[in-house]
């Protein structure tokens, strides 16, 4: 079980009538907990919380309708999405308690100051790495509105201008990370066909793909649902259509793909995570059809094109600038 679960076990006397789990992880939790219900986020996550707690967990970026007695957040990395939620949380909460679990390395101490918003907090506990922290919802604040807490930006590209729109949460909210810069530089001569903006993000390279290949089926995909709903933000901005799909790694992508495009995802909260990248590189082939191309950017450090070239074909490096490279292979 997740240790921010176990330190919450420890005080599960505390949770009494219906009970929301924001945020939670894919264990064992609502299991113990039968009075609870899960917000989930993260598509993988929610997958296994559907098929073994059927109806009981809701993937969204707005909170479930309830009549909660008490919520609990775990502590997500963004600061950003920690003010959402919590705004969000603590608005339906008034007179109840909220709680706030998280480890050390991942800001508990910092994020639990965050609750003196909404009265005074309390630590809990404290165990392997984690804290438990609550706060009395004394100054329930308005119900947030999400898309107001967008931020836009625009790109001049060489077909014009793009504009962006981050939510909070999403990977380099507000701004263009160095890596999409790159790639967004080479996205000429694709195969003609359905294309892939893998780990979309907030939907810089899907957008792109699709006013570059209009007549191309487009297709966005990620775990998270914070970066879906900017995707749809950021199409919807620039007059755009794609698909979007809420998927847990590239075995959530469609078949016969002309082109898989992607700045690949490699952090997991604090954690340094590769496995959905190192998914994307050995499971490619399967989705592409014959002569598709997967294309993308990495970290110059990350030894990628000795598992391209095992699992897709041979790799080639188009471009390398400040700390990362552009690979290309085809099927």
């Amino acid at each position: 079980m997740d240790p921010r679960s176990e330190v919450l076990l420890r005080q599960a006397e505390l949770f009494e009538g219906e009970l929301l789990l924001a945020g939670l992880p894919a264990d064992d939790l609502l299991g113990v907990l039968p009075q609870a219900h899960g917000w989930s986020w993260h598509a993988g996550d929610q997958a296994q919380l559907a098929a073994r707690f059927a109806g009981r967990s809701h993937f969204d970026t707005q909170m479930p309708k309830g009549d909660y007695r008490a919520a609990v957040l775990f502590l997500p990395k963004s600061r950003e999405l920690t003010d959402y939620l919590l705004q969000a949380l603590a608005s339906r909460l008034t007179g109840r308690p909220l709680y706030l679990v998280g480890e050390k390395r991942g800001g508990i101490e910092r994020a639990s100051k965050q609750l003196a918003a909404y009265g005074k907090p309390r630590k809990l506990d404290s165990a392997r790495h984690c804290q438990l922290w609550s706060v009395q919802i004394e100054q329930a604040p308005t119900t947030p509105d999400l898309d107001a807490l967008a931020q836009v930006y625009s790109l001049q590209l060489a077909d014009g201008r793009l504009q962006v729109v981050s939510l909070p949460g999403v990977f380099a909210h507000g701004r263009l990370d160095r890596g999409s810069a790159l790639l967004l530089e080479h996205l000429d001569n694709l195969p003609q066909g359905h294309l892939l903006d893998f780990g979309c993000g907030a939907g810089v390279i899907g957008a792109a793909l699709k006013r570059r290949y209009p007549s191309s089926r487009v297709s966005l995909l990620d775990v998270d649902a914070f970066a879906l709903a900017s995707s749809r933000l950021t199409l919807a901005r620039n007059g755009l259509e794609a698909e979007l799909i809420a998927g847990t790694g590239i075995e959530s992508a469609p078949g016969e793909l002309a082109a898989i495009v992607s700045n690949p995802p490699f952090h997991q909260g604090v954690h340094t995570h590769y496995q959905a990248s190192e998914n994307l590189l050995t499971q490619a082939a399967r989705h592409l059809r014959d002569g598709g191309e997967l294309r993308l950017v990495a970290n110059s450090f990350l030894k990628y094109p000795p598992l391209i070239e095992r699992h897709l074909g041979p790799c080639r490096t188009l471009a390398e600038a400040e700390g990362f490279r552009i690979y290309s292979a085809r099927r």
